[in-house]
């Protein structure tokens, strides 16, 4: 009776053990996104709606989460990188094809936001969000409006601009402010943005990125160049903020959702995107992060103030005066080398 008992007792912890295995299999997804670029609620009602746990992790610019992707060293099902980045992943085949079939709301999406240069065909990408870069300056500490990016190299404002910590970004204003493409391939053009630069470091409080938002809203400095959602949250948060486009033109930008070909898990991954495109969940994203959505029936849902807002859906007249990132890949040395001189410049 004791040995029957004993089995009994030994039997009943290895069916014990392997239930507990099997209900800690639950299924996952690894999504590498910018920092403070979700709703963290959004993460949670997916796990409940489809059992699949999500693992999330984030990058600070397209340029490291392309060296993370490039190296290997870690598996993604979904990340969201921006509209030159996708371009660059597609030709170097770092990107497996979406099955459009598992994206039912895909119908959701504003056609002028599908078929774009760096995915024409529409197989490896899904919009997220878009905006534009421009200039947020504190109205109670600049004596004036401003209008261009020239304002950024004017020394009454000397310790109190803040750069993006983003090579292709902050090269674009220089490029810009010298009336050149920011897509040139010119070494020359480049190089002139370099010195522009620069010459500009003594007048820079910091070069920065998720950070400006605090620094910003708290009064650290007075003016910054921002991603668009940027500014809509901190305009929120300080009524003294004024957002601007600046005359020479800027940047129109795109991150759309897409799929590493070293997924694990595709398919959930689709899950992941087609539940991230549905307008309730789009809606309730947009609205946390600030950040324009590029899904009318979400933007219908959010509230009035930010439906009408001019920085976070801007007329398309406001937007004539635009450029959309190009890859740069035929000359990416070249910025590389000119990006480590001015980071390291004195």
């Amino acid at each position: 009776m004791k040995r029957r008992i004993g089995f009994i007792l030994i039997l009943t912890l290895i069916i014990s053990v392997f239930a507990s295995g099997c209900g800690s299999s639950k299924p996952s997804i690894n999504v590498y996104n910018w920092g403070d670029y979700i709703e963290p609620e959004v993460l949670r009602m997916f796990e409940e709606e489809y059992g699949v746990k999500v693992v999330y992790d984030t990058y600070a610019t397209n340029e490291d989460l392309y060296i993370k992707l490039k190296q290997g060293g870690s598996s993604y099902d979904v990340i969201i990188p921006s509209d030159y980045m996708i371009e660059r992943m597609i030709k170097e085949d770092l990107l497996a094809k979406i099955n459009m079939d598992n994206i039912d709301q895909l119908s959701n999406v504003d056609e002028k936001f599908m078929g774009l240069d760096y995915d024409p065909t529409n197989e490896y990408s899904v919009p997220y969000m878009w905006g534009t870069v421009g200039i947020i300056y504190n109205k109670s500490m600049v004596s004036r409006p401003l209008t261009s990016w020239a304002d950024l190299w004017d020394e009454e404002f000397s310790g109190q601009i803040i750069m993006l910590n983003s090579q292709r970004d902050t090269l674009a204003v220089a490029l810009k402010k010298l009336g050149y493409s920011m897509n040139t391939r010119e070494i020359k053009e480049l190089e002139e943005a370099r010195d522009e630069l620069i010459a500009q470091k003594p007048l820079v409080y910091a070069y920065l990125g998720d950070e400006v938002k605090g620094v910003m809203t708290g009064g650290e400095a007075a003016i910054a160049v921002v991603w668009s959602g940027d500014a809509v949250a901190m305009m929120q948060e300080n009524e003294d903020l004024e957002y601007v486009l600046p005359s020479e033109g800027t940047n129109l930008w795109f991150d759309a959702m897409v799929i590493p070909k070293n997924a694990k898990n595709q398919s959930d991954a689709e899950k992941f995107i087609n539940f991230m495109t549905r307008p309730d969940i789009a809606a309730i994203n947009a609205e946390y992060i600030g950040y324009s959505s590029p899904i009318p029936a979400a933007v219908e849902m959010l509230p009035e103030e930010i439906q009408n807002s001019p920085v976070a859906y801007p007329a398309d007249e406001l937007l004539e005066n635009t450029e959309i990132f190009k890859d740069p890949q035929d000359i990416l040395s070249e910025y590389d080398r000119i990006w480590t001189e001015i980071t390291s410049a004195q």
